[in-house]
């Protein structure tokens, strides 16, 4: 018999796209993926080079649990200069990517009575956590008009007695969706109302922002929330170090003991050979990371301008991150070949199954009549990918 925890963890909706993909692809079958949730490029060598550096200087045993100082001192003058936010190694945790941040900071804040505001879509993960907890979620609804992205009206109609925080995740996945300064603005000055609530800031994309505009914190426009606010970024997106596992979460020195305390009877410290990779990386000048962002904005370009020529097909135009949420409503309810398209998992199995084209469905993100596309992927695949859409929705009925 299986705890009431566990099996209040749903499986992820996209085991059984990736599990059928894979397959098929070792079948020899010519899948292309739009499903990676992780560039496509590799981590820079000079980063590598100080993971194997680290490997030969015996840096290879335990650290302290929330991260080894030179790595803390590294986070801290990285918020300072990119971001204008000051904190001190007490105030920072390194995890086993962001996700165990969000998780360490989730059961460090949340009570099994209480709720968090989740905007939808929403990435996979959030809910899920919320789960583990045994505490509960309310879905914000954004605005379809802008990019979903949910608005301060929205937010004040949502918040209850029972709120005790709130995500906010710019640049967004699943819609690559970035909030202004004045948006933020208008989101604080509600919270400013409610001091109970607190704030987790996902800002894992922040590097990957197309619109020629800097990233802002919600901390920027009002530094006054500082103390209920906890930032998550990480070097995974950035740097391209998914597998290095190396995420970080910044806030006051009471809520980044508390996180400490669970990861000391969990993981403990994160990969040590990681943390003096992840140490390298923010502590010299990597030129493959603009070359990335620049190359993933190339993509996306060529990704929006086929998607959104195709009849039904109509793609959110992405201001950051590396996806292009995709409205798939209008083939919803009707017959490929004969059989109903019934959802959004319908619509990705039979893309998969038969034009051999791997997404992602709406549902893993709330939204059911969506695909999410990631352009993380050749401009060769994207090309001839698209062209494989089109042609199986040009032939539903």
């Amino acid at each position: 018999m299986l705890s009431r925890r566990v099996n209040m963890i749903h499986p992820s909706p996209t085991l059984k796209i990736t599990a059928t993909a894979k397959k098929m692809k070792a079948e020899g079958k010519p899948i292309i993926s739009f499903a990676a949730g992780e560039p496509d490029f590799d981590t820079p060598e000079a980063i590598k080079n100080a993971a194997i550096d680290a490997l030969k200087q015996g840096k290879t045993k335990y650290t302290a649990t929330s991260g080894i100082l030179d790595l803390k001192e590294a986070i801290c003058k990285k918020l300072a200069t990119d971001n204008n936010l000051n904190y001190s190694p007490e105030e920072i945790i390194v995890s086993n990517g962001a996700k165990q941040c969000i998780f360490n900071a989730l059961l460090s804040l949340l009570n099994e009575h209480e709720t968090i505001l989740i905007p939808l879509p929403y990435w996979v993960s959030y809910p899920e956590i919320v789960n583990f907890s045994g505490a509960k979620y309310k879905l914000i609804n954004g605005d379809k008009t802008n990019k979903y992205k949910f608005s301060a009206k929205t937010l004040k109609e949502s918040i209850d007695s029972n709120v005790k925080a709130i995500i906010i995740n710019s640049p967004s996945n699943p819609t690559g969706a970035v909030y202004s300064k004045g948006e933020l603005f208008e989101i604080a000055s509600v919270l400013r109302d409610h001091p109970s609530i607190w704030i987790l800031s996902d800002d894992i994309y922040e590097k990957l922002i197309y619109t020629g505009e800097e990233f802002t914190s919600i901390l920027n426009v009002a530094p006054d929330l500082r103390y209920r606010t906890i930032i998550i970024n990480g070097l995974s997106k950035s740097f391209s170090m998914t597998g290095f596992r190396i995420g970080y979460a910044a806030g006051n020195q009471e809520i980044i003991s508390a996180m400490t305390r669970i990861q000391d009877h969990t993981t403990s410290n994160a990969s040590t050979i990681s943390q003096y990779a992840a140490l390298f990386a923010l502590t010299n000048r990597i030129d493959d990371i603009e070359k990335m962002k620049s190359e993933f904005k190339r993509r996306m370009n060529i990704m929006y301008e086929r998607a959104s020529s195709i009849r039904g097909i109509q793609p959110i135009k992405p201001d950051g991150a590396f996806y292009m949420f995709t409205d798939i409503s209008q083939f919803i309810g009707k017959k490929y070949k004969g059989n109903l398209i019934k959802n959004s998992e319908d619509f990705s199995l039979k893309l998969l199954e038969n034009h051999f084209v791997a997404t992602i469905p709406g549902i893993a993100f709330g939204t059911d009549s969506f695909i999410r596309l990631s352009f993380a992927t050749s401009e060769k695949d994207i090309i001839e990918g698209i062209g494989r859409l089109e042609s199986f929705v040009g032939s539903i009925e």
